[in-house]
């Protein structure tokens, strides 16, 4: 289910002025620094970086402060498909548990950090 712009508005709080949300990929971590843990993650693509929100263990769509800030050429992932857990994606030495739909979003994020994209075909219209 995608992120509403309340979850949307209450991660924005946590970005440098400017930055503009391109991606939201919500999810629960498996592994906190090694340690089995279930708490929520919020990794937030911008323009200008990849901030990792942490929400808690009780607060599934709200943040509480900043885990890790990221360079915005960083790939994420990467996704590993587990038959019993869904997609885990690791970021920041996190692994967590995301929801099909946002392993596109991902790798969306991943092409646009890594690749400046085709060039024009027709560059002179």
């Amino acid at each position: 289910m995608p992120m509403s712009s309340k979850a949307r508005e209450r991660c924005r709080e946590f970005l440098e002025k400017g930055e503009r949300i391109q991606y939201l990929i919500p999810g629960i971590s498996l592994y906190v620094n090694g340690v089995r843990t279930r708490a929520a993650f919020f990794v937030v693509v911008t323009d200008h970086g990849i901030t990792v929100l942490y929400g808690g263990r009780f607060r599934r769509y709200t943040p509480k402060t900043v885990y890790d800030r990221l360079p915005r050429h960083t790939e994420i992932g990467p996704v590993e498909v587990h038959p019993s857990l869904g997609p885990v994606l690791t970021v920041a030495g996190l692994h967590l548990e995301i929801d099909e739909e946002y392993v596109s979003a991902v790798r969306a994020a991943n092409l646009e950090a890594t690749h400046d994209g085709p060039e024009d075909p027709l560059p002179d219209l």
